[in-house]
């Protein structure tokens, strides 16, 4: 039985700009994204013609709903597959939370799949079919640090900004993407970030330049939805980090520590009041092949 497994890595936003609606009822964004060690399992078993998914998380869906499927069907369709594959989802990133879980999940079927069934497609044919599933997904094929224009899925590779300690909470609420964008009003926004500055300061490992510059224009209309992200914005900060942002559309936050000694000590705390907090690293990569039988 053909098989491989796969590390499926969650993101964050460093800095989200929004620059404006487009004909095709997505938005013009602007973002610098980053990679973290946080990870879904993603395991692919060749089976006989169709695609199935498990998931050990209530409440995904395991149709052509979830993206992982659609990524499948996709790859199936295009190369004329015959055969099937079961898709197993371990889930470790919290769902709909601003961290591109299901994103993540589709990028490592695509990763998987073309490994699996031998298509020998380049990073760049990966990035395209990403970009059909979804505006996250050609992001996360290639992981690390990154500028995202058009609707997310134009990305430009930064120099890595590895090594840096996180500590993330996610309140329980699941928020929305479309909704967030749906309510957003662009002649609302007061501040937003300096995208060339945030590649600057972390370019040069200036804690203090990317603190100053963690900006997501989706925060206000996000707090909206669920308060309690200036609770955690609060708390977070309390802990000594040297700065924090809301991820996405939320509703999970950030702080950025100096050393991983301050991201425990700040986890330990957090963790005795939040029960989604993660202590996390920034990488390199976005999919990792950890283990294969063919």
């Amino acid at each position: 039985m053909r098989r491989i497994a796969l590390k499926a890595y969650a993101k964050i936003n460093w800095a989200l700009d929004v620059l404006g609606k487009r004909s095709d009822g997505y938005h013009d964004v602007e973002m610098v994204m980053q990679s973290i060690d946080l990870c879904d399992i993603v395991v692919l078993m060749e089976k006989d013609n169709r695609i199935s998914i498990r998931c050990d998380v209530d409440g995904i869906p395991v149709d052509e709903a979830n993206t992982a499927y659609r990524a499948a069907a996709l790859i199936k369709e295009k190369f004329g597959i015959e055969k099937g594959v079961e898709i197993e989802l371990q889930k470790n990133i919290p769902v709909a939370a601003g961290m591109a879980g299901g994103s993540a999940d589709a990028a490592a079927v695509l990763v998987g799949l073309n490994r699996m069934w031998e298509l020998n497609l380049q990073e760049k044919d990966l990035m395209a079919l990403a970009g059909i599933i979804g505006s996250d997904v050609p992001f996360c094929v290639v992981g690390g640090t990154a500028l995202a224009r058009g609707r997310g899925e134009e990305i430009t590779a930064l120099s890595p900004a590895k090594g840096m300690w996180l500590v993330l909470v996610t309140p329980e609420q699941r928020i929305s993407t479309a909704e967030v964008y749906g309510r957003l009003d662009l002649s609302q926004v007061s501040v937003r970030p300096d995208i060339a500055g945030m590649m600057d300061s972390l370019q040069h490992r200036d804690f203090k330049g990317i603190a100053r510059n963690m900006v997501n224009v989706l925060e206000g209309v996000t707090i909206e939805l669920c308060p309690q992200i200036n609770t955690v914005k609060q708390d977070i900060m309390r802990q000594g980090a040297v700065g924090c942002c809301m991820s996405g559309s939320g509703p999970t936050v950030y702080g950025l520590f100096g050393d991983e000694h301050a991201a425990r000590k700040a986890y330990a705390a957090l963790n005795q009041k939040y029960s989604q907090c993660f202590v996390a690293q920034t990488m390199g990569l976005g999919v990792q092949v950890v283990e294969e039988v063919f």
